[in-house]
């Protein structure tokens, strides 16, 4: 079975599919989404963040996950706003 096919055509691998669905649950409290990302991903939240990051700028995630995808670059594009004044 091809990457393609495993995930419904969208041509993202199975990290990229993991990073995706941890944004789109809702957490608990503070912490918990960076010790789900050590446990779940064995990703230190630094490069977990600098992924996602450039995860959003990749065409088959906004493809793969619209809503989240969406939701995430109006958050960043918020950011940078607000550094930027």
């Amino acid at each position: 079975m091809t990457e393609e096919t495993a995930d419904g055509g969208s041509g993202l691998g199975e990290r990229e599919r993991a990073l995706l669905a941890v944004e789109r649950r809702s957490w608990p409290g503070p912490g918990a989404k960076e010790r789900a990302v050590r446990e779940r991903l064995g990703l230190s939240p630094t490069r977990y963040y600098q992924l996602l990051n450039a995860l959003l700028d990749d065409p088959r995630a906004l493809a793969h996950d619209p809503v989240t995808v969406n939701r995430l670059r109006r958050v960043r594009e918020e950011k940078q706003r607000r550094r930027e004044a």
